[in-house]
């Protein structure tokens, strides 16, 4: 119950946030933004104990820990490195949290799975032929971070094929949204900026992060 009240009041200060950003008033927002995550990690730390909660808060924490440095990037390429460090270990996190959560509970046809990882992989490749010329110095931090996140989507397309409904596919879908996320941050950065991009940024990044977290706990639910 607690932990449903939390998530609720997510949702709703995070549209208040992005309703913010929305209107261009950025200066507010970056005030409001380190209090996003904690709703999420309050949430997960006050719900029942499941064999994957140790690691789900981990991941929500470094990425908590990502928001904070990135709001500092405008004062130097390191705090962008400091900030693209703590995504990729959340998404480690993210990658571990969903390994441990691949117990078999259906089957589902492999054409599905093959067609996922052809699309992760186009999508891998598409991403760095877009963004390497304008890369410089971080080609090769950059591509890590793309081949972390199209391995952590990668996760949760297998988990989608064995884990029940509707868990795997609010977890799948907040994977996909994810990678959304990151590649319009990245897209915006390094090739051309867009036009209302911390709103998008944001908006898929809450989504993500919501998504995840509702089907991990559905996931673990006792039955």
């Amino acid at each position: 119950m607690k932990s449903n009240i939390i998530l609720k009041s997510f949702i709703g200060f995070s549209l208040i946030y992005l309703l913010i950003l929305l209107f261009g008033k950025e200066e507010i927002a970056w005030f409001l933004k380190p209090f996003l995550l904690p709703f999420l990690i309050l949430a997960v730390y006050v719900h029942d104990r499941f064999i994957t909660k140790k690691v789900l808060l981990t991941a929500l924490t470094l990425s908590w820990i990502g928001d904070i440095i990135l709001l500092f990037a405008d004062k130097g390429e390191l705090y962008f490195i400091a900030g693209l460090i703590a995504f990729l270990l959340s998404h480690i996190s993210y990658i571990i949290l969903f390994s441990k959560q691949l117990k078999i509970y259906l089957k589902k046809s492999k054409t599905i799975f093959w067609v996922g990882v052809t699309a992760i992989t186009l999508y891998l490749i598409v991403m760095m032929l877009i963004l390497m010329p304008s890369l410089g110095d971080l080609k090769i931090p950059v591509f890590v971070y793309a081949l972390t996140i199209s391995i952590m989507l990668l996760f949760a397309l297998k988990g989608f094929m064995n884990w029940h409904k509707p868990a795997s596919t609010y977890i799948l879908i907040g994977a996909i949204v994810f990678v959304a996320s990151d590649s319009i941050l990245a897209f915006d950065k390094f090739y051309a900026p867009l036009q209302y991009s911390s709103f998008l940024i944001m908006a898929t990044y809450l989504i993500a992060q919501y998504l995840i977290v509702i089907g991990i706990l559905k996931l673990n639910q006792k039955k």
